[in-house]
């Protein structure tokens, strides 16, 4: 992370110049302000600023004035007091005031690039700290180990094993909920970069506009609401790994975007004009067909082969059927260890339910199914009514008449008939019945659906344009065939 934009305030005029061209030099974009008053008029305009080198005495305004007007104005901005007379008293009051370091003149060129580098490394540790503040005041998602002995997993380890050591971009597909994220960490804490940032950004999560913002950063003043210059994934991953997870939500002009980055490690922030270079490994996630969708002009085609280097697709629960029971041993050792309840144990019936169980949540729902059992039960053996399974393994949707079907979601083909559900014959339609039921019970609500479905919002809005246009079809099967 550098440092841009340097404000440099001294009433010495030899000094502001011998500072702004030290500065120069060393990259920096500088202003240059003779006093204090100017050096407020620059904040008060919205100028954004990284570092402000300030003297302590100037005519009017003091350093120590200018100190805390940046403060009030900009809090994000290092400042530094410039002294030709330090006491101890000095130091505390500027500290105290908030000052990043002080300098003691006559100042030297080597000082300046000392005290560079420290205010980028700085810069970097604060940028980090938020972001992995605001992880983790998110809910954990996913498993924590790499859990399987299945023919399809150890082909999967053997792959993350073989790629993790080198800088190739990864495309990891498979079904929501079978684990992408969890296998982008496991290439990342292999790597040479595992102790370097590993940083995440959820592509379905955000509309375009702010995608683009949480990604490449922001100038103050881009748009509204951006008070202050804001350091986007890009940079925070600098020299480590960037997951984006579910890249098939984004849009075209946003692919472009992408794909200069990948060819060329250089972009722009929003509302800004320099070039920021980084050095990024690259990791992919998407539950779609992205060859598939290159066809049908929703991604772009040269980014689909930069992004898949080395592919791994990740098969879903119900192929690994050696697993099943695996994983939910394991899920029952963590929950009851962590809601500090009873270890339960799975009977027989409990085992062949969990098999036969279809899982088009994958290991995700399996998870929940889980942690479920182990918070309402009271110890022992866990039975199939336990896991919610029902006695065949697999519990599909009531059907509801079409009376029923819920005012808030009139606009959505929420209703089931009879003869829907006996012409069930494949996962899609299964899929199908949960989505729409799920969405029966939240009322049309589907922020709250795709949260007990598992799935992103995005997601969730494709299917069911995909349903209401399957709907029209049969509606009107005249124009279909017109």
């Amino acid at each position: 992370m550098q440092i841009e934009r340097v404000l440099v305030v001294d009433d010495e005029l030899l000094m502001r110049e011998f500072l702004g061209e030290t500065l120069t030099r060393a990259g920096c974009e500088v202003v240059l302000a003779s006093d204090g008053e100017e050096a407020k008029r620059l904040l008060g305009e919205g100028r954004s600023f990284d570092l402000v080198l300030t003297d302590i005495r100037m005519n009017g305004m003091s350093g120590l004035d200018v100190l805390a007007c940046v403060k009030e104005i900009s809090p994000q901005t290092l400042v530094v007091l410039l002294t030709a007379h330090a006491t101890m008293d000095t130091a505390i009051e500027a500290m105290r005031g908030g000052a990043f370091d002080y300098l003691t003149k006559p100042i030297s060129p080597n000082q300046l690039e000392i005290l560079l580098v420290k205010a980028c490394e700085y810069r970097s540790l604060i940028e980090e700290n938020r972001f992995y503040r605001q992880a983790a005041s998110r809910p954990e998602d996913g498993f924590e180990d790499l859990v399987g002995r299945s023919d399809a997993m150890k082909e999967v380890f053997r792959l993350v094993d073989r790629v993790a050591g080198s800088s190739a971009t990864v495309l990891i597909t498979g079904e929501s909920g079978t684990g992408k994220e969890l296998i982008a960490r496991a290439i990342h804490q292999r790597s040479d970069r595992t102790h370097k940032p590993f940083i995440r950004v959820n592509c379905a999560a955000l509309p375009e506009t702010l995608l683009e913002s949480e990604l490449f950063g922001h100038e103050r003043g881009a748009f509204t609401g951006a008070v202050e210059r804001r350091v986007g994934r890009f940079e925070l991953a600098h020299t480590g790994t960037l997951l984006l997870d579910e890249i098939s939500e984004t849009s075209l002009a946003l692919q472009s975007k992408l794909l200069r980055i990948l060819q060329e490690r250089e972009f722009e922030r929003v509302g800004g004009a320099k070039t920021v270079k980084v050095d990024v490994r690259v990791l992919c996630t998407s539950n779609r067909d992205l060859p598939q969708a290159v066809k049908e002009g929703k991604f772009r085609e040269d980014l689909f082969y930069r992004l898949n280097v080395v592919p791994i697709q990740l098969p879903p629960l119900r192929d690994r059927n050696g697993d099943i029971v695996l994983l939910a041993e394991y899920f029952l050792r963590r929950y009851a260890e962590r809601h500090h309840r009873p270890l339960p144990t799975l009977s027989a019936e409990a085992r062949d339910a969990l098999i036969t169980h279809r899982w088009p949540g994958n290991v995700r729902e399996l998870e929940n199914t889980i942690e479920r059992a182990v918070l309402l039960h009271d110890g022992g053996s866990l039975s199939v009514t336990d896991l919610g399974l029902g006695s065949a393994g697999m519990t599909l949707p009531a059907v509801t008449r079409e009376a029923d079907a819920p005012a808030a979601a009139s606009n959505v083909p929420a209703t089931l008939a009879a003869e829907d559900v006996n012409r069930m014959t494949n996962l899609a339609d299964v899929e199908r019945v949960v989505i729409l039921r799920v969405m029966q019970k939240t009322n049309g609500n589907r922020t709250q659906a795709a949260r007990l479905l598992g799935i992103s919002v995005r997601t969730l809005y494709t299917k069911l344009r995909e349903y209401e246009t399957l709907q029209d079809r049969k509606a009107h099967p005249e124009e279909v065939s017109a």
